[in-house]
């Protein structure tokens, strides 16, 4: 399947590709703690952070696994949401009401801001077409299960793909899958499903090797602590960035301790900004803001009075600051050279002060 030159996708019109600003998306997960009133204030909150999208994850303990206890589906004791107990306990307390969904994309609408959404099972998808999702988000654990790709890829929307617990090969096959069944707009992100993640688990290098090896944007979905690694994830190439949301760290939600507060993601979003800004284009000239800082470049002054008619000795002229005279380069040019004009100690040296050229 044949992909865009740049890599570019689009959600509801906006272009997110490798000359935009970074698409960046506050995932709102658990953190609404089963409150429709908090998931509605999370989505001003994103908006005015400067989000520019907020996502949700549509599933229900029972489309996402069996409410059984034998030891497959009781949650290990090193696991942060161990006191849970079971993974069906686990999503019966962390899963978006199927009920707020219309509700919730029609704030987003509503305060300006896209919204979408990780389906988890084939019902889900039915369900977020028909409130007409831009996009779609699968989640790394779900990279393997190709009908569900599949059918994800038939919508025709673009798709963002996570590779948290994913091994390459299962990248490939996913990849694969969506193209195959009709995806041509793709942005894979680079994750690791650990909560929270340690720094020297985050391997940012993949980010801009996931482009060129699959030949499509790249960027993060994040579980780090702070901001330091989305903002450096951006500086390698990342065009969209992945991160949860909370009102309060202190609410009693599933996801809370690894995700970041409105002040914190406020601050995350200007980093990236400022981040975008400082990564420019290559260039090497001196930039305006530097031209006042010429004072501090070399270049040659007569650094005693000399004469009309007079030959330039070596104790006439120096390199010195600033640099507004000739360049250094031409010291050995001017020396020997006759005046064609009196100078004074602290004039330029300019090819008009002598009688004859100098070369380049």
């Amino acid at each position: 399947m044949p992909v865009n030159n740049d890599f570019a996708i689009y959600i509801n019109d906006k272009k997110i590709g490798i000359d935009t600003p970074t698409y960046i998306i506050a995932e709102i997960s658990a953190n609404h703690c089963g409150s429709l009133d908090k998931a509605i204030e999370m989505i001003r909150k994103a908006k005015m952070a400067g989000a520019d999208a907020v996502k949700l994850q549509t599933y229900t303990a029972d489309t996402i696994t069996l409410n059984c206890n034998k030891s497959d589906f009781i949650l290990p004791t090193d696991n942060p949401w161990e006191a849970h107990n079971t993974l069906h306990a686990l999503y019966s307390k962390a899963y978006t009401p199927w009920e707020w969904h219309e509700t919730l994309f029609d704030e987003a609408k509503s305060v300006g801001i896209d919204i979408f959404s990780s389906p988890f099972d084939s019902t889900a998808v039915d369900l977020l077409e028909a409130l007409n999702t831009p996009v779609y988000k699968i989640a790394s654990p779900e990279i393997t299960d190709i009908a569900l790709l599949a059918q994800v890829a038939q919508t025709k929307k673009p798709v963002i793909l996570s590779t948290g617990i994913a091994e390459y090969e299962d990248i490939v096959l996913a990849v694969d899958t969506l193209r195959e069944n009709g995806c041509e707009h793709l942005v894979i992100l680079k994750c690791t499903t650990a909560y929270p993640t340690p720094f020297e688990e985050c391997n940012l290098m993949t980010i801009p090797d996931i482009s060129r090896k699959f030949k499509c944007l790249s960027g993060l979905s994040d579980h780090t602590r702070g901001i330091v690694v989305p903002v450096a994830s951006v500086a390698l190439g990342a065009r969209v960035v992945e991160k949860h949301f909370v009102l309060d760290k202190s609410d009693e939600s599933v996801d809370a301790f690894f995700s970041l507060d409105y002040a914190e993601f406020y601050e995350m979003v200007n980093s990236i900004r400022q981040c975008e800004k400082a990564l420019g284009q290559v260039n090497y000239a001196i930039t305006g803001s530097a031209q006042k800082n010429l004072l501090a470049k070399r270049s040659l002054y007569f650094c005693r009075d000399i004469a009309a008619g007079q030959v330039i000795k070596r104790g006439d002229i120096r390199s010195v600051r600033p640099g507004f005279g000739a360049h250094p380069k031409y010291l050995e040019q001017y020396i020997g050279k006759m005046m064609s004009k009196s100078m004074t100690m602290g004039d330029r040296v300019l090819p008009d002060v002598i009688v004859g050229s100098i070369e380049d």
